[in-house]
């Protein structure tokens, strides 16, 4: 029997494979898809996930195939030149389309250890009090110990659990794809220029040998999002708002997206969970899905890991929907904030003026970008020092790094003192005696997704917080 299946071999899927690997659970992804998709739905990664990646020592890996880029700060496609400082040794934004990246994450998973199978569709699930059985698409039935929903925003698993998923219907749709053009470089930026200062769901922009990215307004919302739009479509709409279809020919890929916004109501029931677009679906302003996601399976492996491995606290598995739960509420937030001030109501073109006066305020402008990359987040942990809750930024420290102590995904204790211990749980904490410059408190806690689980330099405090969060000792 399998430790855990996971359901949808995308860049969560795959990430969470990676992550249980490190662990030494046994994993296969099961994936509907015979190959990969070529569609580059997101651009790049912010700012946590880039994070993520030097947490686990990939991100050389992301930076050979990928391209940095200053942060300029956005918000509702507001941007401002000057980028505010903010709390991290990695405040770029990597270009990097989603195919590559969901390639990077399945070589990753794969060197692990995590069996991938393609082609396989779960179309049946039921569990008891010892695992999950889940049933394919030719008949087959697969038994692992838990089942985890990464399939996308029409998730199966989610339907056969019967979770509800509560929210707003697609009001707008866009159409979306890669293809080639006939007119002058020079005409396509004029004409994009002028049309974007009032519809910014507009774009053509090069991709790269030839191909351009083009993204137009759909005359209407398609009851069914699974047929793929035309070529004819895109150049009628290209003529509605352009006057031209700029002689788009030779598509690469073709899709469509709308501005639905749903949540989970529930991350788990019992022995199944959802992470992902399974979990949650919103506009894609800011470029927040993939990294949601991402970040979704950081948080999720390690706990549930620690489940298969019997020294998992009690309320720890529970502690994910707890904690992710907020996080995407919020992203669906500042999507539905975003999608109304890009509106072209004279209404939303006021309050998106006003707003853009408050982002030259820098605390406005710092705080807005750390919603969209995602560094401004602080689980409830309860009360204590400041960084308790937060992720811990990537510390020079007199040998080293922070994150290159992080790459095996145990939980860290950076001791200044030299005098804590983890009390016999060496086999899920990792303690360094190091000092920093750049960190004012004697020793933290970090647990293995990189969040500040303890600060201070009280044994029997620390005693405290390795209990809430590793247990109660080497299981022998």
């Amino acid at each position: 029997m399998n430790d855990v299946i996971i359901a949808g071999g995308g860049p969560t899927g795959m990430m969470l494979a990676a992550e249980l690997r490190l662990h030494g659970v046994r994993v296969v992804v099961l994936e509907r898809l015979t190959e990969p998709t070529d569609h580059v739905r997101s651009l790049g990664i912010h700012v946590r996930s880039i994070e993520v990646m030097a947490q686990r020592g990939l991100l050389e890996r992301f930076h050979e195939t990928g391209k940095q880029y200053e942060l300029n700060g956005h918000f509702a496609a507001i941007v401002k030149p000057k980028a505010p400082r903010l709390d991290s040794a990695h405040a770029y934004v990597l270009g990097i389309p989603q195919p590559a990246t969901e390639r990077l994450l399945t070589e990753h998973a794969v060197e692990a250890g995590a069996e991938i199978r393609r082609g396989v569709e779960v179309v049946g699930l039921s569990q008891d009090e010892d695992g999950v059985d889940v049933e394919l698409a030719d008949g087959t039935r697969l038994r692992s110990r838990y089942l985890v929903g990464c399939d996308g925003g029409r998730s199966t698993v989610r339907k056969l659990l019967g979770v509800g998923f509560p929210g707003d219907p697609a009001k707008n749709e866009n159409l979306l794809g890669e293809m080639e053009v006939t007119a002058p470089a020079e005409e396509i930026t004029a004409v994009v220029t002028e049309i974007r200062k009032t519809e910014k769901f507009f774009g053509l922009g090069p991709s790269g040998e030839g191909v351009y990215r083009v993204v137009v307004p759909a005359e209407s919302v398609r009851e069914d999002r699974t047929v793929e739009p035309t070529l004819e479509e895109f150049k009628q709409r290209l003529r509605h708002y352009a006057g031209t279809d700029f002689g788009v020919h030779s598509p690469r890929w073709l899709s469509r997206f709308g501005d639905a916004t749903r949540q989970a109501e529930r991350y788990r029931v019992g022995r199944v969970l959802l992470a992902g677009d399974a979990a949650h679906v919103h506009p894609p302003l800011g470029g927040q899905g993939l990294n949601l996601g991402i970040q979704d399976a950081f948080n999720l492996g390690w706990k549930l890991a620690a489940e298969v491995a019997g020294w998992a606290p009690e309320g720890l598995l529970d502690s994910y929907h707890v904690e992710r739960h907020p996080v995407a509420a919020d992203v669906l937030d500042n999507t539905r904030a975003q999608a109304e001030l890009m509106s072209t109501e004279p209404g939303a073109q006021a309050v998106r003026r006003l707003l853009s006066e408050l982002m030259d305020f820098e605390d406005v402008h710092r705080y807005l970008v750390e919603k969209i990359v995602a560094i401004g987040i602080r689980y409830d942990f309860g009360d204590g020092h400041e960084l308790l809750g937060r992720r811990m930024r990537d510390v020079a420290l007199k040998n080293g790094r922070l994150y290159d102590l992080t790459h095996a995904g145990r939980g860290l204790l950076l001791d200044q003192t030299g005098r804590l211990s983890v009390q016999s749980r060496e086999d899920r904490v990792d303690h360094v005696v190091d000092v920093s410059e750049e960190l004012e408190v004697p020793a933290v806690l970090l647990r293995p997704d990189g969040h500040v689980a303890w600060v201070g330099e009280d044994q029997r405090e620390l005693d405290a917080a390795l209990s809430r969060w590793f247990g109660q000792g080497e299981v022998l």
